[in-house]
């Protein structure tokens, strides 16, 4: 793998002195059988080139690792849209019953897409905000492929959501405003890149896909030249507002304005897709929520809510959000702490709060 001894401990989740001792024995030394275990999964998760170097090592025929490998992510979608507390209680009664632990109130159903091989959930929250999660396996031949897909089917994605809500509550066109955001959330599940610099590097990449594309062409956004994706890919990229939220060894997270790509090393250890998706339905439906009051204070309207959604509803959402829960992981709050900050929720609940305040003081 190419890692240094501390590198290669953390990647398995030993101490520096396990390996020592491994090496120090060579060939008459026998790991235990929890060790050969992890050295096992370890080799089996490793890339073709490693695998390949692995057997050249021990004496085998050298195998040609192919040069290029398939990269394998779901695309997950997130499409808030304001309904209001009646409209969304309309919905509600026809719908599955949401979780029982959870302490934003919704419900749920399946939604058809145009797209076969597509999974929709409608979330309808019972503050007045419906989001679609729209779920997407893609295999694009590169970062920037996947970038221009992005933009691109959000020209149809949002309108298809706009028709869907229409059609739900029964209303014409123009009676109900289409959603205007996408958060997408993108979970690694195979890549053409070791862990490492390039790695971390890809992620940070899928997590701000604007870099790799034109959005500015009169035909839709355009991929930029492949040279581009090559050069970040080997120079690195970093962005100051993306931020981190991986554990080492464990997974590998980045969080961005447009988008969040997570990568799990130690699927027994890392984050599971239903917790990052929980985290993402709440702080959207809560940025749509604070955004609906942010546009009646910009059209010069006194903001006004459902009294059971008012500024203490928001005070208590905004605790719940950046305050450490007793048995939560460091890996939870890592994630909760990055989607807040590139999300800007914090700054838009509390602005969102003084203005209810205000309207009722």
């Amino acid at each position: 793998m190419r890692m240094s001894i501390r590198d290669f401990a953390a990647h398995l989740g030993v101490s520096d002195r396990v390996i020592s001792k491994w090496e120090a024995g060579g060939e008459d030394y026998t790991p235990r059988p929890d060790s050969q275990a992890v050295l096992d999964t370890a080799l089996a998760r490793s890339s073709d080139e490693i695998r390949a170097r692995f057997t050249e090592a021990l004496g085998g025929p050298a195998v040609a690792a192919p040069k290029t490998a398939h990269i394998r992510v779901d695309s997950h979608k997130f499409l808030p849209v304001f309904v209001g507390t009646e409209q969304a209680r309309h919905l509600r009664a026809g719908m599955n019953a949401g979780s029982e632990d959870s302490w934003l109130e919704s419900s749920w159903a399946r939604v058809d897409h145009a797209d076969d091989g597509a999974v929709c959930t409608l979330h309808a929250f019972a503050c007045g905000v419906v989001v679609f999660h729209l779920v997407q396996q893609r295999t694009p031949q590169s970062l920037t492929e996947l970038a221009v897909w992005r933009y691109r089917s959000y020209a149809s994605d949002l309108p298809w959501a706009g028709s869907v809500m229409r059609d739900l509550l029964q209303v014409g066109p123009g009676e109900q405003p289409d959603p205007e955001y996408i958060l997408s959330l993108y979970w690694v599940t195979s890549d053409p890149w070791t862990t490492g610099p390039e790695f971390d590097t890809a992620l940070r990449l899928l997590s701000t896909p604007s870099v790799l594309v034109d959005r500015g062409t009169p035909s839709g956004p355009t991929a930029l030249h492949s040279s581009v994706e090559e050069s970040l890919l080997a120079g690195g990229f970093d962005h100051p507002d993306v931020v981190s939220f991986g554990v080492r060894g464990v997974s590998t997270g980045y969080a961005g304005w447009s988008g969040v790509a997570y990568a799990a090393h130690s699927h027994e250890r890392s984050l599971t897709i239903d917790e990052l998706v929980d985290c993402e339905l709440t702080v959207q439906a809560l940025w749509c929520f604070s955004g609906q009051i942010q546009q009646l204070v910009e059209d010069g309207q006194d903001p006004s809510t459902h009294e059971d959604f008012g500024w203490r509803f928001l005070r208590a959402a905004s605790s719940r959000l950046t305050a450490a829960r007793a048995r939560e992981t460091a890996q939870h709050v890592l994630m909760r702490e990055a989607i807040m900050k590139t999300s800007g929720l914090a700054e838009r609940l509390r602005a969102a709060q003084d203005a209810l305040r205000d309207s009722v003081g």
